[in-house]
């Protein structure tokens, strides 16, 4: 079984800022991480979560986890 059969994690970060109207940039500075960090996130190319920078965005973005990751399982497209 390969791991996408158990379906996979998306980053909704390129939503989230576009619905505030934020670029990388700002939130980059916002949430004090490197702007490869971010785009990692933007892209949704992270393979391991850090909790710790997952506290960093939700903090800079005033969201919940749970507007910021979503899990998709096997078989069904992400909303």
């Amino acid at each position: 079984m390969t791991d996408l059969e158990y379906g996979f994690i998306k980053i909704k970060l390129k939503d989230i800022l576009k619905e505030k109207g934020l670029s990388r940039n700002k939130l980059s500075h916002k949430a004090e991480m490197q702007k490869s960090q971010i785009n990692a996130y933007y892209n949704n190319t992270i393979t391991r979560l850090d909790t710790a920078v997952l506290a960093r965005l939700c903090t800079a973005l005033d969201c919940r986890i749970e507007d910021l990751i979503e899990f998709v399982p096997y078989g069904k497209s992400s909303s």
